[in-house]
């Protein structure tokens, strides 16, 4: 585990600023106007190249006509921005910095070096295009800027999409915000380096140069499904139909496709090119693009696309090259950021720099969320909570889904007294019962509710819909007011904001307070989150919050905020998409993200009794344990887990049980996460840079420095097989205690209640008790499992975990450090308090093997540890 910043640094550099500019709102968080420390005048424009931190320059190419100090900028903080040593050699100018310099060669190309002088990021020769285009009446520029991409480069990030991908190298993507997709404009590379394109419209990363002309064959029988909108549940109609036309292949080789289905959501992407099936993925709402590579003989090749009746579906296709490739179809210039490791986790603390420190969630939010599409009332509330308490299945928060508002309409922030006669009471039985409570709450309020006739005659809706503008301070402030005096006051714990993007895209052709709604296409979410955190931080300054939302943007972490894959279904197919969607959220900046585990949609009433499903949720209940945030969901369903039967029931209290045990690991990871930017679950590039098998991966990934987490993603698997990175010492299974070389894969067994679990060597893994909620977290014991074989170390963190009082330094952080040759384990002297710290505790230590697993834990060597130092050996 990484050693954080020294505390004063923490403090200084991090969350207390996030804090601070979370306050003042989103005008006084803009960066300051600043001079270029280089510019230079060329026939398409003006080049202007600023250094932002020690470890970062932001690039623009603006119109001469507009070429002046860079605007405040509506996605960093504000920075006190260092001023880089200037050097010129012969026709090139570089510009360096402490981890980073800028060189600019005679034709004005831009290229980036690491301390080392190690080449991070080039653009191409004459790669960057600037033009005029028109919206509406307005005046505006599309942007391009394409960089060199090496072979052997793999890149990371753009947040959560259902295409399967993880490595990202010549993948088109169109970056929109719609239910099941989240599009954050920011890449990690390999290589070393962070891209962040600044601009807060909607991107396209790597579009290809052709389409394909598909013509619309007959369309087949009608089918019906039940869907959530935005009005609620409902019933459509589907005709699945043929499309089918040619593309033609220049040279043989790699070729990138992106396909557009033409309406604002889709539900199947289906693509066969030459007969051959590329991309056959179908859910009730996907995203209207999907993308995918292939590689091709060259000639002629006949291409059909399978999509609905109503769809009007565009192929674009073209070679895949060692390029990549940034657009904005609609801006003022072209606008981006470099930031320089060379590790992942450096660029994370540069991100943490310009965008915010990670929130420390409340400790009860590692725990356990229940949540179902929907409980009905109070009682019905209230009586699921006892039987999980009855049953000892361990849970912290039970979900409210949407339509408690009955009578009252439509997000009309009232409860109906018919079902729930007395919400503030509610919260008191929850507390009492150690219990947690999350409300769904939306951005859009129904028009015919009183709530939403004072926002008509306000006129703070965006015109034509039903979502607030959130873009205009006064109609934040309203809903503010309002959120807080109907709601905040009740008790409620935490707040589900569905639907931010807002759903299916709808800024596009709206006009907004900042304007036409495609210059703020991406950043809906931002500004929803940030109304309802600063909303909380004002009502209850010494409360943390707690936000889930459907969307996000960057920046977006610093607001207490954790997202979820949306509304995906339940198969094999759908849960493997979600884990290397999940990375790259991290890998993007974004800590917390989660799932519906099981899938929002489910097979219906045949659900409770079909081992065909029951093996799926386990496996999806498997893989959300070992998550930053561990929860199911389901349309439609009763999701508690007794309504599946004894055998599922007891495979799920297992790995609740797991979760409890693992609190101590997975809060000095949120810990690590909040001081340096390093998320909790993470692709192999943060630890295995140098292993291109362990980065080609995308169904396995390190749950923190010591877990390696491969989930089973297919029916009827005993076995399954198992790659582990190259690391000294190898690797441990949790199970079984078995040792394991890195650098090879292997075939690890996997009955239905084994996932498939391995510790590093050298790792420190801290466990503590079984628990029924995280309330009767006290921190007085706690087993410590060595997994021998090399060197190690771990920090534990703790906090009061539930107050903002860490954000002041009120935490505390045990080093320890495991010396394999000697066999000894050091516990530092803890540094740093905070009030309810346990003056004494046991740690109960393990060296892990055949007969000491932390799953099949024997009697660890107590320690008895007061604040001081201390060592001791092992086996």
């Amino acid at each position: 585990m990484r050693q954080p910043a020294s505390r004063r640094a923490f403090l200084l550099g991090g969350v207390a600023a996030a804090a601070t500019s979370a306050a003042a709102g989103p005008l006084a968080a803009a960066s300051r106007v600043s001079e270029p420390d280089f510019s230079v005048v060329l026939p398409e424009g003006v080049l202007q190249i600023f250094a932002v931190t020690d470890r970062a320059f932001r690039v623009r190419f603006v119109p001469e006509s507009n070429a002046r100090s860079a605007p405040p900028s509506d996605i960093l903080l504000p920075t006190r921005a260092p001023r880089p040593t200037r050097r010129r050699q012969g026709d090139i100018t570089r510009l360096i910095l402490p981890h980073i310099t800028c060189e600019i060669d005679a034709a004005s190309t831009v290229r980036f070096f690491d301390a080392r002088g190690r080449l991070l990021l080039a653009e191409t020769a004459e790669g960057r295009r600037l033009e005029p285009g028109r919206l509406g009446e307005e005046t505006i520029h599309i942007a391009e800027q394409r960089f060199e991409s090496p072979a052997d480069e793999r890149l990371f990030g753009t947040g959560c999409f259902q295409d399967g991908a993880l490595d990202l190298r010549a993948l088109p993507r169109r970056l929109t915000q719609v239910n099941t997709q989240i599009s954050l404009p920011f890449m990690l590379s390999s290589k070393g380096y962070g891209l962040l394109w600044h601009n807060r419209g909607m991107a396209e990363l790597n579009p290809p140069p052709h389409r394909a002309v598909l013509t619309k064959g007959a369309a087949g029988e009608a089918r019906t499904a039940d869907v959530t909108t935005t009005a609620g549940n409902a019933r459509v109609e589907r005709r699945l139909t043929a499309f089918e036309g040619e593309i033609r292949v220049e040279q043989a080789g790699r070729q990138a496709f992106l396909l557009d289905i033409g309406q604002k959501m889709a539900s199947i992407h289906h693509v066969e090119i030459s007969d051959q099936v590329m991309v056959d993925f179908a859910n009730l709402w996907l995203p209207p693009t999907t993308s995918f590579l292939a590689d091709l003989p060259a000639g002629t090749h006949k291409v059909k696309v399978l999509a609905n009746d109503s769809d009007v579906p565009v192929l674009h296709h073209g070679p895949a090259v060692a390029a990549t490739t940034w657009r904005a179809p609609v801006a003022t210039a072209i606008d981006y950021v470099v930031i320089a490791g060379p590790s992942a986790a450096e660029v994370m603390t540069g991100y943490r720099q310009l965008l915010g420190a990670t929130s420390m969630l409340p400790r009860w939010a590692y725990g356990y969320i229940h949540c179902r599409e929907r409980f009905h009332s109070s009682d019905e509330i209230l009586e699921t909570l006892d039987e999980f308490r009855r049953r000892k299945l361990p849970v912290d928060v039970i979900v409210q889904d949407w339509q408690y508002w009955g009578k009252y309409g439509w997000n009309a922030m009232r409860f109906d007294e018919d079902h729930y006669p007395d919400p503030a009471g509610l919260m008191r039985a929850l507390h009492a019962r150690n219990a947690r409570f999350m409300l769904s709450v939306w951005s859009k309020v129904g028009k015919d509710t009183d709530l939403g006739r004072q926002v008509a005659a306000k006129g703070y809706y965006i015109p034509g819909t039903e979502w607030i503008d959130f873009f205009n301070p006064e109609a934040v402030a309203f809903y503010r007011a309002q959120h807080d005096q109907h709601l905040g006051k009740l008790g409620i714990d935490a707040w589900w904001q569905d639907a931010t993007e807002p759903e299916n895209d709808d800024l596009v052709g709206r006009m907004t307070a900042a304007g036409r709604g495609e210059h703020v296409r991406l950043a809906y979410p931002l500004e929803v989150t940030r109304a309802v955190h600063d909303e909380r931080r004002r009502a209850e300054p010494n409360v943390r919050p707690m936000i889930l939302t459907r969307s996000a943007f960057l920046g977006q972490q610093r607001y207490a905020a954790a997202t979820w894959s949306g509304d995906i279904g339940n198969g094999w197919d759908t849960l493997a998409r979600q884990i290397p969607a999940g990375l790259n959220m991290a890998a993007a900046g974004h800590a917390y993200w989660t799932v519906d585990a099981g899938g929002f949609f489910r097979p219906g009433e045949g659900q409770y009794t079909d081992p065909g499903y029951h093996e799926r949720f386990l496996r999806w209940f498997q893989y959300a344990t070992f998550l930053p945030l561990q929860r199911v969901h389901g349309y439609q369903t009763n999701t508690e887990f007794w309504r599946y039967g004894e055998a599922v029931e007891t495979v799920a209290r297992q790995y609740l049980e797991l979760r409890y045990r693992l609190h101590p690991y997975l809060y000095s990871l949120a810990g690590e996460a909040s001081q340096s930017g390093v998320p909790i679950m993470r692709p192999f590039v943060f630890d295995f840079p140098q292993d291109a098998d362990a980065l080609a991966e995308k169904h396995s990934y390190m749950f923190g420095p010591t877990l390696h987490v491969a989930p089973v993603v297919a029916g009827g698997a005993d076995q399954w097989p198992v790659y582990l990175p190259r690391t000294p010492g190898g690797w441990i299974d949790l199970w079984t205690g078995q040792h394991r070389e890195g650098g090879r894969r292997h075939e690890v067994t996997t009955p239905i209640e084994q996932l498939p679990l391995h510790g590093r060597a050298g790792a420190i893994l801290p466990m503590g008790p079984i628990m029924q909620s995280t309330a009767q977290t006290t921190g007085a014991a706690i087993d410590l499992f060595v997994f021998p074989g090399a060197d190690g170390a771990f920090q534990l963190y703790e906090d009061d975990g539930l107050s903002n009082a860490y954000e002041r330094g009120a935490f505390s952080t045990i080093a320890m450090r495991w010396n394999d040759a000697k066999r000894e384990l050091v516990i530092e002297a803890a540094q740093g308090r905070f009030g309810g710290a346990p003056s004494q505790r046991r740690f109960d230590l393990h060296l892990v093997g055949p007969d000491d697993t932390p799953l099949r834990p024997s009697r660890g060597v107590a320690v008895n540890y007061h604040g001081a130092a201390v060592r001791q050996r092992l086996g």
